[in-house]
């Protein structure tokens, strides 16, 4: 199997952990073009104000979206894991107003946009999955922003790593409550709202309670009853296939 085909496998098995394809419909995907690109940490894949002519389709890694203020601070929008195609609204706005940039080294495939808008008008039921991917994203925001602005930091840091957890679940990155979570202080700091010193606090205190192991970018979880209740966990908002079973 060809780097190219490997990764649009990839977005098929996202789609699939929400909705069900056809084998028609997941043959049209295995046909889209797909160049490979590979991104070192700390560089973008697309910049705030870009105007991209592809939409990048992360195959391995982990990536996110931030914006950076005037005087150089970042605010961490969304953390991305494989199958997700982070700039996707780049296919209909055209300028991003935001920047994705590689959390770990990253793998994307580029898919231009043109061979996307011919897929989406051929299958509409892909249109549509892509289209609930925006949706549960504008969810994730959503729940992000009510995360900041309402719980304490001991719920925020519960509620991400519940999060993410699912989320590599879903696609087959996490079992058994183990998941990779290579995220440093300054990064759950930038997506949290809370400083450095604060992460560390909660992370010994989420460790003294007994809830999680997170060292050497893994994260285990060992009560996730409890990690569930302390951030007061509602998962409804990543609308997962197999949560909704």
């Amino acid at each position: 199997m060809s780097a190219s085909t490997e990764a649009l496998e990839t977005l098929i098995r996202k789609l699939e952990s929400t909705s069900v394809l056809t084998e028609e419909e997941r043959q049209a995907i295995r046909q889209l073009p797909a160049a490979i690109r590979h991104i070192n940490p700390s560089q973008d894949l697309a910049e705030d104000g870009e105007r991209p002519a592809h939409c990048g389709l992360l195959v391995e890694g982990w990536s996110y979206r931030y914006k950076l203020l005037a005087e150089g601070r970042r605010q961490i929008l969304s953390f991305h894991v494989a199958g997700d195609t982070p700039d996707l609204q780049s296919l209909h706005l055209g300028t991003l107003d935001h920047g994705v940039g590689a959390l770990t080294p990253c793998t994307f495939a580029l898919v231009p946009h043109e061979n996307l808008r011919r897929l989406t008008a051929a299958f509409p039921n892909v249109a549509a999955l892509l289209w609930r991917e925006t949706l549960v994203d504008a969810g994730i925001f959503r729940t992000w922003i009510t995360s900041m602005g309402r719980r304490l930091a001991y719920g925020r840091i519960a509620h991400l790593f519940c999060e993410l957890y699912l989320r590599q679940e879903a696609v087959g990155l996490a079992a058994d409550l183990q998941c990779p979570m290579p995220l440093r202080g300054t990064d759950l700091a930038d997506a949290t709202g809370l400083t450095t010193v604060h992460i560390s606090r909660v992370l010994k205190a989420l460790r003294d309670d007994k809830l999680i192991t997170f060292e050497r970018r893994q994260l285990i979880i060992h009560d996730w009853p409890r990690l569930y209740d302390a951030a007061a966990f509602d998962p409804t908002y990543l609308h997962l296939k197999s949560l909704e079973c």
